[in-house]
């Protein structure tokens, strides 16, 4: 449940409808908008179709992003100024940023000043992993909210110095929905799906793989075991977003990092 954008609150428009559930009065109805929200209304309803409260609902969402996307603006410019390269790396729990992020570090160690940004609901589990790799780490911890946003990393880079001329990474809270619906201020989005998922996740959620730079297919090295179909996932991948690049790798093993590096080379050389 997000305190913040408001899924899975009573009430919400985003809470789930089944298509099976019975209307009071068989004349209610429901229109879709562009971004997803379900209405609900009666033929008697006005014209508008858009009852008080859900008027409220929308204008609080619109203004919730549009301050979020003057923040991510001032956090793009700062990074900019410093020279950093900065990823936003999301992903469903489980899919193994945390390990890719350590053995990121480790073959960076000694090229590029190296930083990262940690976002949990609890815990600074993974801050402490990734300052035992060798980087400095805040830990973010959102309590009931499902995503970072950009005033979030603004404070946090009150704790945490920007590696200039370097790399920071933004290891989002685990969660394929809320956190593609916010810009950070980041250069380039990857998006992380572990094999042990299945291959339907980009059909699943679209808006996330729909705004993804780059799509990563992790833990490789259990394809043996599993019934995971890569040319299938791509495929879905690139129904939704044409053309995105995807890599696949074992954090693990190692297999697959070599491409992973090149392309934070790419990343790292487009910003000069």
């Amino acid at each position: 449940m997000c305190a913040i954008c408001g899924c899975g609150e009573p009430g919400s428009a985003n809470q789930h409808h089944p298509k099976d559930h019975p209307h009071v009065d068989e004349g209610e109805h429901e229109h879709v908008l562009a971004d997803g929200t379900v209405l609900r209304h009666h033929h008697h309803d006005p014209v508008s179709h858009d009852p008080p409260m859900i008027r409220r609902m929308i204008e609080v969402e619109r203004d919730l992003l549009a301050g979020n996307d003057a923040q991510a603006a001032v956090n793009r410019r700062r990074f900019l100024a410093a020279q950093t390269l900065v990823l936003n790396l999301m992903s469903s729990p489980g899919s193994g940023k945390t390990t890719l992020l350590e053995q990121t570090l480790l073959r960076l160690a000694g090229r590029w000043p190296v930083a990262v940004i940690e976002g949990d609901q609890q815990t600074s589990l993974d801050a402490e992993r990734i300052r035992r790799a060798g980087a400095p780490a805040v830990q973010v911890n959102t309590g009931k909210a499902c995503h970072l946003d950009a005033q979030m990393i603004e404070r946090a880079l009150v704790e945490l110095a920007l590696p200039m001329d370097g790399l920071l990474l933004i290891e989002n809270v685990g969660n394929l929905v809320c956190p593609a619906g916010f810009d950070l201020g980041e250069h380039k989005r990857v998006v992380i799906a572990s094999v042990t998922e299945g291959e339907d996740k980009p059909l699943k959620y679209p808006d996330m793989f729909a705004r993804a730079d780059l799509v990563v297919v992790s833990k490789i090295d259990l394809l043996p075991y599993l019934d995971f179909d890569c040319e299938r996932f791509v495929r879905y991948a690139r129904r939704i977003h044409p053309g995105v690049a995807v890599l696949a790798l074992s954090a693990r093993t190692g297999e697959g990092l070599p491409l992973w590096l090149s392309w934070l080379d790419s990343q790292r050389a487009s910003l000069g």
